[in-house]
């Protein structure tokens, strides 16, 4: 078995995403880079160069006017991700793609798509929509509540993944010769008939290198921690301790055992922004800097995004921090919460709980290279993830973690010096699923339904010791 590695992902949000209000402003930063798929892919084939595992490619599709600037324009993710996939070769290509306003047959299909065009590098980040504005952009009146979003959700990847099914590995022969193209015998229609979806199949689309994409989520709630551990090959997250990461870590893993999933295939890959400097001292500095030139009028703009965009603007800032929960309901309602309960907690005004958000996204990898480096591994080796994915604007700063941390932590065997495989399965080293379809998974499904033959002493002993 082959030691146990850093995972590293890279999450390319232009010209800054939540918190970022001017980002934009920096001379190393293009001021059109979130619609600029040159950017991207210059990038990506820097990520690849330093052997990240991964690009991921945010996404949502509700704006309004106090969005981060990322969001209010930005490409479609499987779009871009197909662009990039023809300009590099082993790097991992996620996107986010919702399971409340999509369906599976066309999710199956364009994610397939863009597993084919890269050779097995595709991945979905499953989301259920925080933002409760999306309803309006499909024809409905109210958002999805909670239960719904998820068990849509739930229901949704279990569709995808049978579509993905479709046909066995070898249904394709193309043998000229014979003049056979296609096993029929080999093709797998779904007839699939649930709660939210009826799908007939089969996918129009043969199997990928990788059988099936990797399954990406992020989500804090009750529902979202258990659709994670239902159905996530890995998990975005943030912790703010190491403490605090090793037990979500902990949790989630213990979550996918009891649903009877091996949770050594379950990666915890939390998003980190390291700030480095040539020393701990500069680098704190520039933290202070980068703090200090947010926007605090932006800031209470987007206090109001968990809450479906409530403005908060209208409050007194300096009167105790009002009761706006029920707004909450359909939106991030656990970020909400959290919110909330700090202010009722520490009596804090408006004014305050901003200023906390403000505060709240400092960094805890800030330092020297060898510093961020030590942090990192420490993270890691304590078991608080098993890969992290770096926030990506500035193309010098991400040089400076790539160039200058990277190399610390592969020397210390931290990170792997090559890459693996040629799939993002193969790279983050997870199995390809069984095809429900294949004779051996029908064999070893017919072997676990068998009973249990009564054993004598010696018929319990394996054949060589016998």
């Amino acid at each position: 078995m082959s030691r146990r590695t850093l995972k590293l992902g890279a999450i390319l949000l232009g010209v800054g995403g939540p918190g970022q209000h001017n980002t934009w402003l920096d001379s190393d930063v293009a001021a059109d880079a979130s619609v600029d798929v040159r950017w991207y892919i210059a990038r990506a084939q820097e990520a690849e160069a330093a052997k990240f595992d991964l690009v991921f490619i945010v996404d949502s599709q509700f704006i309004t006017p106090d969005s981060p600037n990322h969001y209010l324009s930005r490409l479609e993710p499987l779009t871009l991700l197909s662009a990039i996939a023809v300009h590099t070769t082993h790097i991992g290509l996620v996107g986010t793609l919702t399971t409340s306003y999509n369906e599976p047959f066309n999710v199956a299909r364009r994610l397939y798509s863009l597993d084919h065009i890269s050779g097995g590098r595709a991945g979905w980040n499953v989301v259920t929509s925080g933002d409760a504005g999306t309803a309006g952009n499909y024809s409905r009146d109210e958002h999805y509540d909670y239960p719904t979003r998820y068990g849509r959700a739930l229901e949704h990847v279990r569709v995808a993944q049978g579509l993905w099914d479709s046909y066995e590995a070898d249904a394709f022969p193309r043998d000229k010769e014979r003049g056979v193209f296609f096993d029929r015998s080999k093709q797998h229609a779904l007839n699939h008939q649930g709660e939210h979806f009826s799908v007939v199949g089969p996918l129009n689309l043969e199997r990928s290198p990788q059988g099936q994409p990797v399954i990406f989520q992020a989500g804090d709630s009750e529902d979202g921690r258990d659709l994670g551990a239902s159905i996530a090959d890995a998990i975005f997250t943030h912790s703010q301790t190491l403490e605090q990461a090793r037990a979500y870590r902990t949790e989630l893993r213990r979550r996918a055992a009891a649903k009877g999933r091996d949770p050594e295939n379950v990666l915890i890959v939390p998003g980190i922004f390291p700030i480095i400097a040539d020393t701990d001292e500069e680098a704190r500095a520039k933290e202070a800097a980068i703090l200090g030139n947010k926007s605090f009028e932006r800031a209470l703009a987007e206090l109001g995004r968990p809450f479906g965009w409530h403005d908060f603007r209208q409050y007194d800032l300096d009167a105790p921090y009002p009761d706006v929960d029920p707004a909450a309901a359909n939106s991030f309602r656990t970020q909400a919460e959290a919110i909330t309960r700090h202010a009722r907690e520490n009596s804090l005004t408006l004014r305050q709980v901003v200023e906390h958000q403000l505060a709240a996204q400092r960094s805890p990898f800030v330092g020297s290279p060898l510093t961020v480096a030590n942090e990192i591994e420490r993270w890691f080796v304590g078991g608080g993830f098993d890969g992290i994915s770096v926030s990506v604007t500035s193309p010098r700063e991400f040089a400076r973690f790539t160039d200058e941390v990277v190399p610390i932590l592969r020397e210390r065997g931290v990170v792997r010096r090559n890459y693996e495989a040629t799939t993002l399965r193969g790279n983050l080293g997870l199995p390809i699923p069984a095809n429900r379809h294949s004779p051996e998974n029908h064999r070893t499904a017919a072997r676990k339904a068998e009973p249990a033959a009564p054993q004598s002493s010696h018929a319990a002993q394996p054949a060589a010791v016998r």
